[in-house]
């Protein structure tokens, strides 16, 4: 299994709507390297929902459900896009801020490549951030 960290503007398409629908369409990504991480994504991955722009902090937990696909708002054909579907609301959300502060996570990819909207998580970040969420 990996790890991700996937960011959404909440006034977008946030937690909340994911929750509501069940299972979100993870479209729209339009970066070589985000595309290639969503590529790389198997069922059972597990990601964290980060709300970029408004909050600046993770929220919750999601499941890749499907191998990524074409994706559907792409006339190009270029693009791909992964079903996801929520698994937990995070009990404290992980700030920004936080995740700057914390010398465990000086590395992590989302510090290291802010502008991407989808990056990997190591099993030592992601356990870092899991203990900074409550879990």
């Amino acid at each position: 299994m990996a790890y991700w960290l996937m960011k959404s503007e909440p006034d977008a398409y946030g937690w909340a709507d994911l929750v509501r629908d069940g299972e979100g369409y993870w479209d729209g990504v339009r970066n070589n390297a985000a595309a290639g991480h969503i590529k790389a994504m198997q069922p059972g991955d597990l990601a964290l929902f980060y709300h970029s722009n408004i909050g600046l902090e993770a929220v919750g937990i999601m499941e890749i459900v499907a191998p990524a696909e074409p994706d559907r708002t792409d006339e190009s054909g270029r693009w791909v896009a992964v079903r996801v579907r929520p698994v937990r609301a995070l009990p404290r959300p992980v700030s920004l801020k936080a995740i700057k502060a914390e010398p465990r996570l000086a590395d992590i990819a989302m510090i290291r490549q802010s502008r991407l909207s989808v990056v990997p998580v190591s099993d030592a970040h992601w356990a870092v951030l899991m203990e900074m969420a409550g879990l």
